[in-house]
């Protein structure tokens, strides 16, 4: 006998050692078959195996007379899922409102002791499931919008209008206008050098400084004349 087994062995192997109980995964947690509707006479049981190792199921039922069960028994692969059929053979009025279970049992792969369980309880019902229609004259009933057209949207100052009207005052911007007179001012002032000037020295630009200031009045001026 060899003392290795490849990870598919290992998958086949069972459980992890030391490890008892596991958190059985079915879906759905109930089941209703309704007396009236032949459609819900038949349900699927998904049953989830998100661990590592393979796993046996088994399904049991109290009432294993009234139900017939596709494949009671089987095992699942690691991170797999299986579906179950089940389906109601004693559909009758005498049957109605009664509560029977469907116990799955989780088992070890190898030595097939129960490792966890999990009850689903299936009721017949009378009549057919009640569908909640949505009515049409519900006053909280959303319903999409139309598109609003670009008169309407100017129609509700939605949307700016940039050409100019006769008898409108353009307002000119205050901040344009007052970044235009400080560049004017400031290339009024005198040039670092200049001896004969009244005005305080600290307040002599360079060259520089006002090639600067006349580039940006430039830009000023083109904004303030730019059309609306």
């Amino acid at each position: 006998m060899s003392l290795f087994t490849t990870p598919h062995q290992q998958e086949f192997n069972g459980m992890p050692s030391g490890v008892v109980q596991v958190p059985v995964f079915v879906y759905p947690q109930q089941i209703a078959f309704y007396l009236d509707d032949q459609s819900t006479h038949k349900h699927i049981i998904t049953l989830y195996n998100p661990y590592d190792f393979t796993i046996r199921f088994r399904v049991l039922c109290t009432a294993p007379n009234k139900y017939t069960v596709v494949d009671p028994e089987g095992a699942i692969r690691s991170h797999n899922c299986i579906d179950i059929v089940v389906r109601h053979n004693a559909v009758s009025p005498t049957n109605c409102n009664i509560t029977d279970k469907f116990r799955i049992q989780m088992r070890n792969y190898t030595t097939r002791q129960v490792i966890g369980k999990q009850d689903v309880p299936a009721t017949l019902l009378p009549g057919k499931p009640i569908v909640i229609a949505t009515s049409t004259n519900d006053p909280e009933e959303f319903q999409k919008l139309p598109k609003a057209t670009a008169s309407v949207q100017q129609q509700f100052g939605l949307v700016r209008d940039q050409r100019a009207v006769p008898g409108r005052i353009q307002t000119p911007n205050y901040i344009v206008v007052t970044a235009a007179l400080i560049c004017i001012g400031a290339l009024l002032l005198p040039t670092q050098g200049e001896k004969e000037s009244r005005i305080p020295v600290y307040l002599h630009l360079t060259i520089n400084l006002k090639l600067i200031f006349a580039y940006v009045l430039g830009l000023v001026t083109m904004a303030l004349l730019r059309p609306a």
